[in-house]
This record gives C-alpha cells, structure tokens and sequence, in this order.
C-alpha cells in the first residue's frame, strides 16, 4: 500500500521540481549560417539555464576556455568576453568578426558549477559550428573535449524534420549507452504541456550512437551526461562527483510557408 502524500509535502515537491529541471550551458550564435556580408559580425551568447522554460539562469564565472577553431587553427577569444545580466545572473556575450569563408567551430569550457541539490559540480563543454560563405567544411573537427558529441550529421544547414545523429566520446572513446538530454531553446512560441516535455532523453547505442528528429525550427541543445572519472571540492571545501556533459548546438530551419500548405493539402 503507498504512504499517503499530505498536500503540504505534494506542494512543497512542485515548488522544489525546478531543481531538477535539465542545466544547459548555451553558446549562441546570432546566425548559423553566414552568407551576406552583413551577416560577417557575429554574435555569440553564453548562458547556464533551463532552455525549454526559458530560465532560471544560473551564475556563470569566466569559463576556462573560450575559442574558435578554423581552417587557420585555433584562436582564444576568453579576452574578447563581456559580462551581462540574464535572469540577474551572471552571462557573457561575445563580438567575433568573420575573417573569410570557411566553418568556424566555436567552443566553450565554462567553470565549474556548484548544484547543491544535485550534490555535484557541473562542467558542460559546449560547442556550436558556423558556416561563413560556404567554405572549406570543418565541422568534423573535436575540440578534444574529455566528455565531446561527435557530429555524424553535418550541425548546419539542416530543416525541421531533419535527422541529427551524433556519437558521445570520453577521452576520445566512444561512450555505450550514454545518457544524452535534449532541450529547445525556446523562443516563447511554446509552453511545454507536461514536464516530461521540457527534456528530451535519449540512451546511446552499443557503440555511443544517438539519433534524434528536430520537429520544428530553431535551436536544439543535445547534452551528454558522464560521470567524471575525479572530484572536485564545492565551495563548502568537500570532495564531490563532477558531472562532465559534452553538448553541441544545432539549429533547425523553419519549411518555407508554401510547403507547409502543400503538406496540409496533401493530408
């Protein structure tokens, strides 16, 4: 026989459920895809928050790493960094001027987080690839990560609809039966009928390989999970797990209007 919940308790879990809400670090280009010349300055937004609710946003200190690789090597941008304020948390924002055409894979491996109702530090390395001028492809390309999403999809260019498959890698190896959560990042145009909505989850194959259909447009976060092999110490000077999670940003084009009503017509 189940203990009775009293409501007292059952509205003390609702109000505590954000907690356990997906963290995701995001990394935000302001396009994907470059091809005028007044699309050549970028923007990119660095927050830790809930995507599919739209916030909470948590505090984030200056990440470790900040960069971008292309086909001239890999540059540091952490200078290039400014703070601002998300939910009245702290963010960072990013100004990077496309030098010619070719991807330009941008990365981030932001400081540990601190998640005390999870009892672990947070590190989620993030990365996200932009196509300038269609040239030479890199998107292939790993960071080198210890915990990193190998693209078999190319993580551009693609519509709603669109199949996007990935492999978790730890320390190069790919990963069995790896957790992988998926979130939206919403834009307000939607409001999650239940919480089994807000993230997606997704367990890996034998062989670390994940797949997941983009059913509508805009920017999808793909996190993989792992347990760090070592610990770190919160700031109440304890020895704590780390959850390392590998996460890669990848947008999704909305169908023109008028294949939309030829699909309507067609049903």
């Amino acid at each position: 026989m189940r203990p009775l919940i009293t409501t007292g308790l059952f509205l003390a879990s609702l109000l505590a459920s954000p907690i356990s809400l997906a963290h995701f670090q995001t990394l935000i280009p302001s396009t994907a895809i470059a091809n005028t010349s007044n699309q050549q300055q970028l923007r990119l937004d660095l927050s830790f928050t809930h995507p599919m609710n739209q916030g909470p946003a948590m505090e984030m200190a200056t990440p470790a790493q900040f960069g971008v690789i292309t086909r001239e090597g890999r540059k540091d941008l952490l200078s290039s960094l400014v703070s601002y304020q998300v939910d009245g948390q702290n963010a960072y924002r990013s100004e990077y001027s496309l030098q010619g055409p070719g991807d330009h894979l941008f990365y981030v491996e932001p400081a540990p987080y601190w998640e005390p109702a999870e009892g672990v530090m947070i590190v989620h390395y993030t990365k996200v690839v932009v196509d300038a001028f269609a040239g030479d492809p890199l998107w292939q390309q790993m960071v080198g990560f210890p915990v990193e999403i190998e693209p078999l999809t190319r993580p551009y260019g693609l519509w709603q609809g669109n199949l996007f498959s990935g492999v978790v890698r730890k320390n190069g190896q790919p990963v069995p039966f790896a957790t992988v959560e998926v979130e939206w990042l919403n834009d307000g145009r939607m409001q999650a009928p239940a919480e089994a909505f807000i993230t997606q989850e997704i367990r890996a194959d034998a062989n670390g390989t994940f797949n997941f259909v983009m059913p509508f447009a805009g920017w999808w976060g793909f996190a993989a999970l792992i347990e760090s092999d070592i610990t770190m110490t919160n700031p109440e000077g304890q020895s704590v797990p780390v959850e390392e999670g590998g996460l890669i940003w990848v947008h999704a084009q909305e169908l023109p209007p008028q294949i939309h009503q030829t699909q309507t017509a067609d049903k």
